[in-house]
């Protein structure tokens, strides 16, 4: 049940960016940005689509949000590939915006996929003026300097410390790197019903550190041909990792107790929540 609704929340999510973006202009920078939204596991819209669905929000309202939290994940992807920040080749098997096109493209194009993320978290069929204010403020928060920008700034500064980040520096790096976005993506359905969001926000920090824990894994355990993007690129630069802090075998244990402690925080839901628990499960037994 799970794969196959990743599999049709992934479809719905690609055909809402086929026809906003073929609304427009087919310009260089347009061209861009499709480039950039096409391919990858679209869990992040998977968990707004989900989180509506256990809230009763209507699928057609919360394509919308889940559209747009994909299309700020991938101005993020396109910023962090650029020579500037981590200077990738390859993304989803692809060649990067700033490879295929060029770097003030890939700018430019970022640009517009953030700027897309609010124009369609905000867009009318999501909601009351209200649910649309906090998606966009939360969105805001989760993705800025108290979030995921904050995240790779910490990311950045780690590359010329005098030593490697800690445990705890390491995962308040990814709190705000990879959770933040995780979070919001978990807590939208909520928020669009109004209602409380603090077991699903629970749940999606558990599973935002087992996700990390699980890319530093497969960082060391797979191969670019896998991933669709380079691997072993920490291990060069000599970065402090979950896994060169824990070890491959702790590391493991580690994001196992998180998708246990993530699944635990959805009881309130009963069985309507299993295919969010499947999401959790998949984060960790995942090969890309």
């Amino acid at each position: 049940m799970f794969h196959d609704r990743l599999k049709d929340a992934g479809r719905a999510i690609q055909a809402q960016f086929d026809a906003v973006l073929g609304a427009r202009d087919p310009l260089p920078v347009v061209q861009a940005m499709a480039h950039a939204t096409r391919g990858g596991k679209r869990l992040r819209g998977f968990m707004v689509l989900m989180g509506a669905r256990l809230h009763g929000i209507d699928g057609q309202a919360a394509i919308w949000p889940a559209t747009g939290i994909e299309a700020l994940h991938a101005y993020s992807l396109v910023h962090d590939d650029l020579p500037c920040m981590d200077d990738d080749d390859l993304r989803r098997g692809e060649p990067t915006v700033h490879v295929k096109w060029d770097e003030a493209t890939a700018v430019l194009a970022g640009d517009a996929l953030q700027t897309l993320a609010f124009e369609l978290v905000t867009r009318p069929e999501v909601g009351s003026g209200d649910v649309r204010a906090d998606l966009a403020a939360s969105l805001a928060i989760a993705s800025g300097a108290q979030g995921m920008v904050l995240g790779q700034a910490l990311d950045i500064a780690a590359e010329t410390a005098d030593a490697p980040l800690t445990l705890d520096e390491i995962t308040t790096l990814q709190r705000g790197k990879t959770g933040a976005l995780i979070e919001w993506s978990a807590t939208a359905g909520a928020r669009m019903a109004q209602a409380d969001i603090s077991p699903l926000q629970t749940y999606a920090r558990a599973l935002g550190l087992a996700f990390q824990i699980a890319d530093d894994v497969l960082d060391v355990t797979s191969d670019a041909a896998t991933m669709g993007k380079a691997t072993g690129k920490d291990a060069e630069a000599g970065k402090a990792t979950f896994v060169s802090l824990l070890g491959l075998d702790e590391a493991k244990r580690r994001a196992d107790a998180l998708v246990t402690e993530a699944c635990d925080a959805l009881h309130v839901y009963g069985a309507e929540a299993d295919v969010l628990r499947d999401a959790a499960r998949f984060v960790v037994a995942r090969k890309t």
